[in-house]
């Protein structure tokens, strides 16, 4: 029987550790250097083979295409010139078993081949997720969703097309062309110098379009990112575009993106259909001249007429590989357009990194220093300046201030979402930069201002925290406690029901009690609200309040615009423009008459402040 799930933090996400450990047991000998670039080769040579057996299959199969000219050039000569019927059976039974084999081995070949590459592909698109799932919120910040859904997804299926299918066809027209190019010298080397200057030709034909197409492709690139970026804020926020009345503006962003992918689409085609007629001709042009040729050999007494009929089925042969060049051109120059946008991901590492040699604490009480913190993102003035507090374990901060005074970024620098530009943060004593990732955040429960639900369960998603320590009971038991059972009990399957994406269908009151129940369940020494009461009743938030209030042992940061969030804190700090204006309890407060009197008065009448 299998035991319990495990997870851990690794690069500051959640990974299902049992999952993982028999993964990595698995792949022990597929470890491969993400970073700063990946590489195709080595997801290759990981299936090197399945890859080996496909490409014997493959020699195979085109050495016995090349035999049936031979076949052709006995049966020409020494059976229907020759009147020799010695051999007939043999050779109808050659041109029989040729077919049966080529049936065979390009079976073989085709599923090596297209086997491995869905394996390299799986691989690649999990191991760009990872890296992706790794990168720190400031990759977030600056790259939109639906340019990072189009890398995973469109970008890793053009290099699994070329790498597969693509790749595949590549191979076979090397090797069909080499062994077919040796049989035409066999017979006639003059003549082979007529197929060498035509894929010459090709070749270079297929250079110009193949430079050409590469400018195309990266404009389509990212042009798809951006319709897939227009699409998904359009279906993610459609609510929003009705209220407001936006579908005819929206319809009609979105249908300047699509014509404009369109026009690249077409630009492409243009260049495609420019030169790929240069193509066709030379291929067809090809056999008349061998046959030209081959004619003018045959009356000289130079070549049989078997020879003939065989270099000109040789001809006929190496037809394909002209034209194949032009498409392969076509569906390379995507996949090299991908595979830079891809790189671009990869070369991005995580600021926010584990410590080479992290310290451990044993067992976490919660005090949280502030020494003269300040931070400020990119080309960003300040967001907050010289922060400074000391919240004891058990103890309660109130935090308060208007919208963009920094409060949200002090959940942030907590949990190290961003480290701080300046000053220390301690957690026990210890600056948090010197512990693991896993323990910080382990340590921390967080109900975020923005509440995010996933498309699971309502069990799955107040357990997310610590999905094997938290059983049915404490999901409950959490809910009762954050005011949330009432209605998920009248749902039709309670803890079971399947809400939607980000929790449509729910109120932004029922949303914010489970996310509030997510963080009572995962019972951590330091627990964090920010904001998480704002779309709550005041008598439902009172009832919360009381439960806070049984937290005895647990450091407690609450992150509010009502008074009546913060008013019982130990210590409640005024932010004004990232600074500290005003600290002290409530009654401290409100005898300063400063910015708390203010907002206090403004919530509840100068009757009340009176």
């Amino acid at each position: 029987m299998q035991g319990p799930e495990t997870f851990q933090y690794r690069g500051g996400i959640i990974i299902n550790t049992t999952e993982t450990k028999q993964e990595d047991k698995k792949n022990k000998k597929e470890k491969i250097k993400l970073n700063p670039k990946f590489k195709i080769k080595e997801y290759m040579l990981r299936n090197w083979r399945k890859l080996l057996v496909g490409f014997s299959a493959l020699i195979i199969s085109v050495s016995l295409d090349m035999l049936s000219p031979q076949i052709i050039m006995h049966i020409v000569d020494d059976v229907i010139l020759g009147r020799d019927y010695t051999n007939v059976t043999i050779l109808l039974a050659g041109i029989m078993l040729i077919g049966v084999g080529r049936f065979l081995f390009q079976y073989i070949k085709e599923y090596m081949f297209d086997k491995s590459s869905v394996d390299v592909a799986m691989k690649l698109r999990r191991d760009l997720f990872v890296h992706v799932e790794s990168l720190d919120t400031q990759f977030f910040d600056k790259n939109n969703t639906g340019e990072v859904m189009a890398r995973v997804k469109d970008d890793v299926d053009r290099i699994w097309d070329a790498i597969s299918y693509v790749s595949m066809l590549l191979i076979e027209v090397t090797v069909h062309t080499v062994i077919i190019l040796f049989c035409m010298a066999k017979l006639n080397l003059p003549m082979t110098l007529i197929p060498i200057i035509a894929m010459g030709i090709c070749g270079y034909l297929a250079v110009i379009m193949e430079k050409k197409l590469d400018k195309v492709y990266d404009d389509i690139s990212e042009e798809n990112a951006v319709l897939n970026t227009t699409a998904e804020e359009n279906i993610g926020g459609v609510r929003t575009v009705k209220a407001f009345a936006r579908e005819k503006y929206e319809i009609k962003k979105f249908k300047e993106h699509n014509d404009k992918y369109c026009e690249l689409n077409i630009k492409e085609t243009e260049t495609f259909v420019k030169y790929y007629p240069y193509f066709q001709f030379i291929s067809k042009i090809v056999p008349f001249l061998v046959l030209l040729l081959g004619g003018y050999f045959f009356m000289k007494g130079n070549m049989t007429l078997g020879m003939v009929s065989a270099f000109v089925a040789y001809s006929n042969n190496i037809v394909w590989p002209m034209e194949m060049l032009g498409w392969l051109t076509n569906s390379f120059a995507s996949a090299i357009a991908s595979y830079k946008k891809i790189n671009k991901i990869y070369e991005t590492e995580p600021t926010i990194t584990e410590p080479a040699d992290p310290v451990v604490l044993e067992n976490i009480r919660g005090d949280i220093e502030f020494d003269n913190v300040s931070f400020h993102k990119e080309d960003m003035h300040n967001i907050l300046e010289g922060i400074s507090f000391n919240l004891k374990s058990g103890k309660t901060l109130g935090i308060m201030g208007a919208t963009g005074s920094g409060k949200t970024s002090i959940v942030s620098l907590i949990s190290r979402l961003y480290d701080a530009t300046d000053g220390t943060i301690r957690l026990d004593g210890v600056d948090i930069r010197e512990l693991g990732l896993h323990q910080l955040r382990s340590s921390i429960s967080l109900v975020m201002q923005d509440v995010f639900l996933f498309s699971d369960t309502i069990s799955e998603n107040i357990r997310l925290g610590d999905r094997p320590g938290i059983n049915e009971q404490t999901v409950k038991e959490a809910s009762r406690k954050a005011c949330a059972s009432d209605f998920i009990e009248k749902m039709d399957d309670k803890y079971e029901t399947v809400i939607g994406e980000r929790g449509v269908g729910l109120s932004g009151g029922q949303k914010q009690r489970i996310s509030i129940a997510r963080a009572l369940s995962k019972n951590c020494p330091i627990l964090i609200m920010d904001d998480s009461t704002s779309a709550l009743d005041m008598e439902t938030e009172r009832e919360i309040q009381k439960t806070l209030d049984e937290f005895n042992g647990t450091t407690k940061i609450v992150i509010a615009h009502r008074i009546s969030a913060v008013k019982n804190a130990d210590e409640i700090i005024v932010l004004d423009e990232g600074k500290i204006k005003e600290r002290g309890t409530h009654d401290e407060l409100l005898a300063k008459k400063g910015l708390y009197y203010e907002t206090y008065v403004s919530q509840y009448g100068m009757s009340a402040a009176c």
